[in-house]
């Protein structure tokens, strides 16, 4: 699975899938402090209410998300 690890030093949050930098402790977009280092695809939301992979990600603020966690 070490091939999943991304060299961006981003981590996704466990809760809502909100990429954050590698040195935060808690999520930017929902408060968790659960993170997966090993995740797979990203999409970078703009426009949360008018997007269908806003929808489809569950994103309530624009930013990057991960689209699978490990």
């Amino acid at each position: 699975m070490s091939s999943r690890r991304h060299p961006s030093g981003l981590k996704a949050c466990r809760e809502c899938k909100y990429l954050n930098p590698s040195s935060a402790s808690t999520c930017e977009s929902c408060g968790s402090s659960k993170f997966a280092d090993l995740w797979e695809g990203l999409v970078v939301i703009y426009d949360v209410d008018g997007s269908a992979a806003a929808v489809s990600v569950g994103a309530k603020k624009p930013g990057k998300y991960a689209l699978k966690l490990y």
